[in-house]
């Protein structure tokens, strides 16, 4: 269980710990629980987010599943990533953008498709 492991860090400090994480979870499968208020670095990193609100379990699923759902989030005193904003007012702006976009690269190749 990990609390806030980058705060404090500069991008690059906090880009070497994420991928050590990544890599413990990946080549030993160990289930690693990290407790992050950065919502890019959790679109990033993880296959499932368990949102808690006042001790009691508001969502449970994979971050596209979670991150769609801005507004009950905001209540929460969450945020989305900043690209999932961005896709967001593209979509409201009539582009055929899923909002639930998590990365750069995926928003990128909406736009290029």
């Amino acid at each position: 269980i990990l609390d806030e492991p980058t705060a404090g860090l500069d991008p690059q400090g906090r880009d070497e710990i994420l991928g050590q994480i990544e890599r413990l979870n990946r080549e030993h499968g160990l289930t690693i629980l990290v407790v992050s208020h950065s919502m890019e670095d959790v679109a990033k990193y993880v296959e499932r987010i368990i949102v808690m609100n006042h001790g009691q379990v508001m969502f449970d699923g994979t971050p596209k599943e979670v991150f769609v759902r801005e507004e009950a989030l905001r209540r929460c005193k969450l945020d989305v990533p900043e690209i999932t904003k961005i896709a967001t007012a593209l979509q409201a702006a009539g582009l055929p953008v899923d909002k639930a976009t998590l990365t750069e690269d995926e928003l990128i190749a909406q736009l290029l498709a």
